[in-house]
């Protein structure tokens, strides 16, 4: 865990998020917490996170979510050599839906 990040404020918020029982009340407390520009970038990363996962190319993730390479690439260093945040919330994720692997829908 990166101690800069580490605070009240911060263990306030991800205590926040915890307390969220559905995905619509995830989206009630992010729409009055963040920007939809925000919301869509967090949720742009995770899907590139997935991606690079799934073995696709750089090429492939861009053409695909429009994201640039130096975004892909700091999702890739976080997945190499981060807190290990995504790989553990993918494979929970995986494991919630083992009728199906975590594959986010098509970016509009």
């Amino acid at each position: 865990m990166n101690e800069k990040l580490k605070d009240e404020a911060a263990d306030l918020l991800f205590r926040a998020v915890m307390s969220l029982e559905s995905v619509d009340e995830c989206y009630d407390f992010f729409e009055d917490l963040c920007t939809i520009a925000e919301i869509k970038s967090m949720a742009q990363r995770l899907h590139v996170a997935v991606m690079l996962r799934q073995g696709k190319t750089y090429t492939e993730i861009c053409q695909k979510t429009g994201v640039s390479t130096a975004t892909i690439s700091r999702v890739n260093r976080a997945l190499e050599y981060g807190a290990d945040g995504y790989k553990l919330a993918l494979s929970r994720l995986d494991a919630q839906s083992s009728a199906a692997p975590c594959d986010p829908p098509a970016s509009s």
